[in-house]
């Protein structure tokens, strides 16, 4: 890629073009490339962003989340007949509480009203309220707390 002295102020709409290819192309949900003080970061069903890059410490980056063991592991997908499940607008990562130590949104069996929040979705460092798409009783919570998510992934089951 060559750049002109004037690619620090304009957006290169072939790239993002290339990238959004890429992403159909190769099935990935997200892309992220640094070009000099320019950062574009494609996800699907998220929004395409073009800032400077913010170059941080590598001592400021936060811990790895750790795996969730294979037996706590929970399916993607449910199995027919277990309910309506309720899908993530976005890649991100999951949480459970509004704070680190606070209540549930939400618990199995729950009888929870359409609007009530179930859960967030950080993306971007931008937490998300996901609420409930219709009234209905939490039959299966599909995430663990800190767990990252895919976009469409099932993150609770309603009946």
């Amino acid at each position: 890629m060559s750049a002109s002295k004037n690619a620090k102020t304009a957006i290169d709409t072939k790239l993002i073009r290339e990238l959004a290819e890429m992403l159909t192309d190769t099935d990935l949900n997200e892309i992220e490339v640094g070009l000099g003080e320019f950062h574009v970061r494609l996800a699907r069903g998220a929004v395409a962003v073009a800032a400077p890059m913010q170059v941080q410490p590598a001592a400021a980056a936060p811990a790895p989340v750790a795996a969730a063991s294979p037996a706590a592991a929970v399916p993607a997908e449910a199995p027919a007949g277990a309910g309506e499940p309720v899908p993530s607008p976005m890649v991100g990562t999951a949480y459970l509480s509004p704070a680190p130590g606070a209540d549930v949104f939400v618990k199995v069996g729950d009888k929870i009203k359409k609007g009530d929040t179930i859960l967030i979705v950080e993306a971007m460092k931008t937490m998300n309220q996901i609420a409930s798409p219709r009234d209905g009783t939490v039959e299966s919570i599909n995430v663990v707390d800190g767990q990252p998510v895919e976009f469409g992934e099932a993150l609770v089951m309603l009946s």
